[in-house]
């Protein structure tokens, strides 16, 4: 009887001590797993809003591809600093002191060392108040709860309990919607799956090459590696102009000289950015559905690549005083701390990007423009080289396209609630993704996942059920582009009227591909032609027709007829007045009036923009009201 005592005792006391050293569950508002470029972006944008905020990341760094991958030549949106992709850019000017030190490589206008980028975003993650974030943590479990969402996160030694209202999937690989169970797809896909002519007849899963990125650096004597394993320069060969390579003619790509290899990814303070697509370190593996123990196999063998890429560089190719930088990143061997992944999962989305939309947004059965949350001007830039058989698949190296817009439905998954998904595992297709991938794109889509789930929480909906519009205002007061005019900075001062007159369609940018630059034109200076205007289905009233070529006192009188019933402002009366009040340069009656001043009277006069949309960028509601 005493033993029995003695073990119930026993027994409760551990019960009682195992309870109290388990830690009480933690709460959060939103819940972010992946502190990539993404992932630290969503983090910043949701803890602005006064929404307390988590960001997980299995590493020490913040900035995925941009700092833990190396990869710190941004790629596109020289003329787009959009979003959270300007204010990235605008404190690395303040670091290195201006743009043109930031033009060190030629193939990009933005390079930076990586340990540059983390400390920029350790410092603004540092500066809110609303967010936390974990280090070193990795996501074990996850339950779909009626509040939210329950997470196990282990961490320091611990397994942490994350109860959250908002998740976000920001990880590398689309992971964690694997794990809940979001439909995805992976590889390319079919020409019969959305009709993109350039698709490939039949579905496969190639994924692109990944790359074990190099930051190396300039020693004053010979920094030569020991030989890797397996090494054999023949593979090499053709990495530039070379006359060891003997089957240039068949690559269908331009072979630069030895010294444009090497100063192509040059880096400020003498570091230089290995990345090299032309028979260099790229690697192909799929291990999207590997397990991590596998993957990190084949992360090895990435690795091993870019080695052996190295190795040739200095014994081959002459460069024997470039090696590995030295405190560049928190690693052992000085190699970045994760590859650079360009493709993950895809998921089925609320809405779904393809080249065609991109190629033709106003041609598409679904006007996905009007719901536009990010632009990207990058060619669709697909990279298969290292994969065993190239020769066989589609031609997508630098396929052109127009600047273009992401729609806010990619970023939400048709089959769940309370979470959305960014980084590259939005809703693309395998080629739209060749050129949403690109860092400036995958930053303002972060920044809209967090803009978006801090709405939800504020007015305790789902993500679904926020206004379009309504994300799109905030993305304006951002600093945020919806639609990619070249001609319209966000220094202008109709900014924000031409892009909200802009995602109505009333009035459309005109999109090009000019060499390497992909661009959209408002052309705000050019003279209105009444055949720019797609007006049918937009108003309950009746609207009267416009003469062909409208001078300015025409549509001030139309203006006017428009708004006989409602009382029309007094300014609408004198061209003179119109001119002070929106700081137009001139506004004559008899000239004929420019697309810019039509699209802001068109704005502050009848407010087109209100008309609420869905994700699919149909309407919401029958029609518009006149004011």
């Amino acid at each position: 009887m005493a033993q029995t005592k003695k073990y119930i005792l026993t027994l409760c006391l551990s019960v009682f001590f195992s309870c109290v050293k388990q830690p009480l569950p933690k709460q959060t508002e939103v819940l972010i797993i992946g502190g990539g470029t993404a992932g630290t972006a969503a983090a910043l944008a949701s803890a602005r809003m006064g929404v307390n905020t988590l960001l997980v990341e299995s590493g020490p760094w913040l900035g995925g591809m941009l700092t833990s991958a190396g990869v710190s030549a941004v790629d596109g949106n020289t003329k787009l600093p959009s979003g959270f992709w300007g204010e990235f850019r605008d404190s690395l000017i303040n670091r290195y002191g201006n743009t043109e030190n930031l033009k060190t490589g030629w193939v990009s206008n933005h390079l930076f060392e990586p340990s540059v980028g983390a400390a920029i975003f350790s410092n603004m993650a540092q500066a809110e108040p609303h967010l936390e974030v974990l280090f070193q943590a990795q996501w074990q479990q996850l339950e779909k709860t009626a509040k939210g969402w329950k997470v196990k996160i282990a961490h320091q030694n611990k397994v942490l309990e994350i109860n959250a209202t908002e998740l976000i999937d920001a990880t590398e690989l689309g992971d964690v919607a694997a794990a809940v169970g979001i439909p995805y797809h992976v590889g390319m896909d079919s020409y019969e799956r959305y009709g993109e002519g350039i698709a490939p007849a039949k579905a496969n899963a190639v994924i692109q090459d990944l790359t074990y990125v190099l930051i190396l650096q300039e020693y004053e004597k010979p920094a030569l590696i020991a030989k890797p394993k397996d090494y054999n320069p023949q593979v090499f060969y053709c990495a530039a102009q070379n006359p060891k390579c003997i089957d240039s003619a068949a690559m269908n790509r331009v072979l630069w000289p030895k010294d444009k290899l090497i100063t192509y990814g040059k880096l400020p303070n003498k570091k230089y950015m290995i990345n090299w697509p032309i028979n260099g370190n790229d690697y192909y593996v799929n291990a999207i559905e590997m397990t991590p123990d596998q993957r990190k196999v084949a992360f090895e063998k990435a690795k091993l690549k870019s080695l052996q890429f190295l190795y040739f560089l200095q014994t081959e190719l002459g460069f024997s005083h470039l090696g590995i930088a030295k405190n560049e990143f928190p690693t052992p061997d000085g190699l970045p701390l994760i590859p650079y992944h360009r493709e993950s999962r895809r998921i089925e989305g609320e809405a779904t990007l393809t080249v065609n939309d991109i190629a033709a947004p106003y041609e598409q059965a679904l006007p996905l423009y009007r719901t536009a949350i990010a632009v990207g001007d990058y060619p669709v830039d697909h990279h298969h080289a290292a994969h065993p058989k190239a020769k066989e698949l589609p031609e997508l190296h630098f396929y052109p396209v127009p600047s273009y817009s992401v729609p806010l439905g990619c970023l939400l998954p048709k089959s769940i609630d309370h979470f959305m998904v960014t980084e590259k595992s939005i809703s693309v297709s395998n080629i739209a993704n060749g050129t949403t991938r690109l860092q400036p794109v995958v930053l303002q889509l972060g920044q809209v996942a967090g803009l978006t789930a801090a709405l939800a929480v504020q007015k305790q909906k789902s993500p679904k059920k926020i206004s379009v519009r309504e994300v799109q205002k905030h993305l304006l007061a951002q600093g945020g582009y919806l639609l990619p005019y070249l001609d319209v900075p966000k220094e202008h001062p109709h900014f924000k009227a031409f892009q909200r007159i802009g995602v109505t369609g009333i009035l459309r940018g005109v999109g090009k591909n000019v060499g390497w630059e992909n661009q959209t034109w408002f052309h705000a200076n050019e003279p209105l032609k009444a055949s720019d205007l797609f007006l049918e289905g937009w108003f309950s009233s009746p609207l009267p027709k416009l003469p062909p070529k409208p001078t300015v006192s025409q549509v001030l009188s139309w203006f006017q007829t428009l708004l006989s019933n409602q009382d029309p402002p007094k300014w609408l009366e004198s061209p003179e007045e119109i001119k002070r009040k929106f700081t137009f340069t001139t506004l004559k009656p008899d000239e004929r009036i420019t697309r810019g001043q039509f699209a802001v009277l068109l704005d502050a006069l009848l407010n087109p923009f209100e008309r609420p949309v869905q994700l699919n960028g149909t309407f919401q509601l029958p029609q518009h009201t006149i004011p």
